[in-house]
């Protein structure tokens, strides 16, 4: 089997690359923007890729001839996506489109999309896969378009949306988790939204569940998520008692009192029945999750054994 990974250098990218490279033999191609990449290890190829231009998109596609793509590239922050419309969509669903222009023509071809809890408002939760989408802020409205692009493409496929999602990588950008940890190491009160809840999922769970339905060839929409749905301010404080900070530096706030850029749905908690019976994963809940993140922090970079010495050098 080929596999072909977008969005490589980040987050669940990283942990996509190593639970692959760990768990099959398939032969894997990752890709990103950076020209050269920090996996040097034999397992893996490595292309310089950005979704966004057609040309390069077809001609990689159509060299390697993947079964699957497994597309993670996204423009994620939710307030940049509300200010630069143009770019979000660009990258979310415009580079979406041009994966599917040369999957169509690989038979057998099968895209699994990232996507996520903010298709929806928030205020119907728990959503399962037959809940109604209604987003309220663009980055959601991409994410949305980029799954009704692959489910009217005819390739064959499954939509991953997930959510809270946390975990340590290499030069990864701040997650929900690495961002409390930064404000707790600095000693000081902060505050935490208590008004918005979901279910946070470790970065770690979610690579091997997409493995999984690989493995199996779900197709359709899955919701792939921790098992526990927690408000953010208690998922803070959560954080905090694991790792061995002060939970009273932190008290609650609301949306409307910081300000955020873009709306976010105040409840977009999952059902993931159907992705837990299905594929047979028992996901982290989130004190387990934690409990694990504190380790592979203790452990440094030992858990990506994968890539090779030169793993800490600096991308060029």
């Amino acid at each position: 089997m080929k596999i072909m990974i977008t969005g490589a250098h980040g987050l669940l990218g990283q942990k996509l690359a190593l639970a692959f490279g760990r768990e099959t033999s398939a032969a894997l191609l990752l890709t990103d923007l950076p020209p050269r990449s920090f996996f040097v290890h034999e397992r893996f190829d490595y292309q310089q890729l950005d979704i966004t231009r057609l040309a390069d998109v077809k001609s990689l596609v159509s060299s390697f001839r993947p079964d699957v793509i497994i597309n993670t590239a996204a423009m994620t922050n939710v307030d940049a996506c509300e200010e630069d419309r143009r770019a979000s969509w660009q990258l979310n669903v415009d580079g979406v489109k041009n994966l599917l222009i040369p999957a169509r023509r690989i038979e057998g071809c099968r895209i699994v999309q990232l996507s996520s809890d903010y298709v929806f408002d928030g205020r119907h939760a728990p959503y399962d896969e037959q809940s109604r989408p209604m987003p309220v802020s663009y980055y959601g409205r991409s994410k949305l378009a980029a799954e009704n692009a692959l489910l009217s493409s005819h390739v064959p496929g499954a939509i991953v949306r997930t959510q809270v999602l946390y975990g340590t990588g290499f030069e990864t950008r701040m997650n929900f988790v690495s961002w409390v940890l930064a404000q707790l190491e600095k000693g000081l009160p902060f505050r935490v939204v208590d008004d918005q809840r979901g279910n946070p999922t470790m970065a770690d769970d979610l690579a091997f569940g997409i493995l999984r339905m690989v493995e199996k060839d779900c197709r359709g929409v899955y919701h792939v998520a921790g098992p526990e749905s927690i408000d953010r301010f208690s998922f803070a404080r959560k954080i905090a008692e694991i790792f061995g900070f002060d939970p009273s530096l932190i008290s609650p706030t609301t949306s409307n009192e910081i300000g955020q850029g873009a709306n976010r749905p105040p409840d977009s908690s999952f059902i993931t029945l159907k992705f837990t019976s299905e594929c047979d994963v028992q996901m982290s809940d989130t004190a387990r999750g934690l409990e694990r993140l504190r380790q592979q922090y203790r452990e440094g970079y030992s858990h990506t054994d994968l890539l090779s010495d030169s793993r800490f050098s600096s991308i060029k």
